[in-house]
């Protein structure tokens, strides 16, 4: 257990952090830094750090946290650097991992190990506001070392990434840009500019009055903090626009066929991307452990999901994870179940059933 950890940034990651070491026990203090003097206060109140400090509270600690956008990082190193001493871990939590690992090489002394960090969780809420204790459970903790990293470092960081719940994973800085760029920057971008479509036209108002689950799912991420994706997409611009070229080449292509009147090639490309995207929930090699869904149908009245849960954990099975994902008001909803394993799935089905709620594998 760390004496100190100290979370320059108590905004969204950074209180969540802050939330999961404290509530865990993994630090015995955790000190948060941030010129948002609400986000200090919240994060005091949610019990997410144990005081507020300034950069100076770095000095003595094991762990330090550099819990902000992208383009401040660097300059946060900087305002850092005099108050570390050898031993202690730098790690960031940022979307972008090549040029941070450059300006921390550039920052930091040898004798402070720097482990480039990026934990994949988030959230359209920015700020305190939207911190979560949970939010690193079972979320990919993405680390960057380098050859020239310490092995005492990046044991430390990856202690305190699995501490909070979360699946470490490390490879190359600019190998994980690439990745983001593809999975992560490039649909948060096509987000924006499906949203940008729509509400550049005359008739927006009818059109969102209209949106169904499949607008609004695509374009979630538009909601998210701006200014943090400006940063995100500036830093990451050539891995970026390489993928945004790939994906103007997919456009093309679908284009073409739809011009031509060529159904059997829009079918065909639709039935690849469709099998491609129902292996993403159920998948049983890389880094997401398997899915085992059950969808049921419940009647809409007051406390039908805690029965629901009630007699699933009566049997001994635990729900690892939960969505609603239609409602009739006055009438019903299906509610989609994820379970740890087959065996889980399998059973929830005998026992709804058996209970008379309606019950498939999925």
């Amino acid at each position: 257990m760390p004496e100190r950890v100290v979370i320059v940034g108590v905004g969204l990651i950074g209180g969540s952090l802050g939330l999961a070491l404290c509530g865990r026990r993994l630090a015995r203090e955790v000190v948060g830094v941030d010129p948002n003097e609400e986000n200090l206060r919240l994060a005091l109140q949610a019990g997410a750090i144990h005081r507020a400090a300034g950069p100076e509270a770095a000095r003595g600690a094991e762990v330090v946290v550099v819990a902000t956008p992208v383009g401040t990082i660097p300059g946060v190193l900087e305002e850092l650097r005099p108050h570390l001493a050898p031993g202690t871990v730098v790690t960031d939590t940022g979307s972008v991992k090549g040029p941070v690992v450059q300006a921390a090489s550039r920052a930091l002394p040898p004798e402070v190990g720097f482990v480039g960090g990026h934990p994949m969780a988030g959230s359209e809420h920015a700020g305190m506001v939207g911190a979560d204790r949970y939010l690193f459970e079972n979320a990919y903790y993405i680390i960057t070392p380098t050859p020239e990293t310490p092995d005492w470092a990046v044991a430390r960081v990856a202690g305190m990434a699995e501490g909070v719940g979360a699946r470490v994973v490390t490879m190359d800085p600019r190998h994980h840009d690439r990745l983001m760029a593809a999975v992560s920057h490039l649909p948060h971008l096509v987000a924006a500019a499906l949203m940008s479509t729509v509400g550049r036209r005359p008739e927006r108002d009818e059109m969102l009055a209209l949106a169904a689950g499949g607008f609004r799912d695509t374009t979630r991420v538009a909601g998210s903090n701006p200014p943090l994706w400006e940063d995100i997409f500036r830093y990451n611009a050539p891995r970026l626009l390489e993928m945004l070229g790939l994906f103007r080449a997919e456009l093309d292509l679908l284009e073409g066929y739809i011009r031509k009147g060529d159904g059997l090639a829009v079918r065909r490309y639709l039935e690849d991307a469709a099998a491609v995207r129902a292996a993403l929930p159920a998948r049983t090699k890389g880094y997401l452990p398997c899915q085992y869904e059950v969808v049921i149908t419940v009647p809409d009245r007051p406390g039908i999901i805690g029965e629901v849960g009630t007699h699933l954990g009566r049997a001994g099975i635990n729900i690892s994870d939960i969505e609603i994902l239609r409602v009739r008001e006055g009438e019903g909803g299906t509610i989609r179940l994820a379970f740890a394993d087959a065996a889980s799935q399998e059973r929830a089905v005998e026992v709804l059933l058996a209970r008379g709620i309606q019950a498939r594998k999925r």
